[in-house]
């Protein structure tokens, strides 16, 4: 099967631009970009009624960067001067290095998981006496919360923001060779968009194993799995995937 035509389940703002440009023009085929969630911040009305004081906490936990950029959006809106003493435990290193776009590194103390949330409780046990508050969106694995629960510590969930499926009637059938998807929440936009969405011929390709589980519970054959230690990007799967193809 000739691969031509592919739809990225994001918008081209997300930072993907430049790989999949690549990939369109050494592979002759078409990328289009799609956003298939929308992102709703909360306002500051909402976090008070879920009795938040943001003064009230000593270490933000980040697990996206998403929960970064609001976190600093809402602080701003509250008009709470995040104190220089505030310490951070990020879930990945890409997480961590975003925090610069809002704090001073070499004045925070930083610490930093390698992958899974798992990987970041070691940090959490070492600051017992802490206060942890964990900024999120409304959609959020229960095992992060099992995992909190079962420490001996004194730490909040605030949900500032809120996903959503995206309305994409206008893009009527989907006509694409591959589908690729980055978040259950995408897939679960696809079937609440397209609730006779029959497979056919259609590739699927996710990214990271909340997304794989989520596609296969929904009754998707999935043709490329990202992240692979051969293939860590989406952008590098692809391309050896139409490759194949040929």
């Amino acid at each position: 099967m000739k691969i031509n035509h592919i739809l990225i389940s994001q918008p081209i703002s997300v930072g993907y631009n430049s790989p999949y440009t690549e990939l369109s023009k050494n592979k002759n085929v078409r990328v289009d970009f799609r956003s298939f969630i929308e992102v709703k911040g909360a306002s500051s009305s909402e976090v008070r009624k879920q009795k938040i004081n943001f003064s009230d906490f000593t270490i933000v936990i980040f697990i996206s960067k998403k929960s970064v950029d609001h976190y600093f959006r809402l602080a701003k809106s509250m008009r709470f001067k995040v104190p220089l003493t505030m310490k951070y435990i990020c879930q990945t290193e890409t997480i961590a290095y975003y925090l610069q776009k809002y704090i001073v590194y070499r004045k925070r103390k930083i610490y930093i998981g390698n992958k899974s949330f798992k990987d970041i409780l070691p940090h959490i046990k070492k600051h017992p006496k802490e206060k942890f508050f964990l900024p999120s969106s409304d959609i959020l694995k229960p095992d992060i919360l099992n995992m909190l629960n079962k420490e001996n510590i004194s730490w909040k969930r605030g949900i500032l923001y809120r996903t959503s499926s995206s309305d994409l009637s206008d893009l009527k059938n989907l006509y694409y060779d591959i589908l690729v998807f980055f978040s259950p929440a995408e897939i679960k936009s696809l079937f609440e968009n397209f609730p006779n969405f029959h497979q056919k011929n259609i590739k699927i390709a996710t990214f990271g194993k909340n997304t794989l589980d989520a596609a296969s519970k929904a009754g998707l054959k999935i043709d490329i799995k990202v992240p692979t230690p051969e293939f860590p990007s989406m952008a590098m799967a692809l391309n050896k995937y139409i490759e194949e193809s040929k």
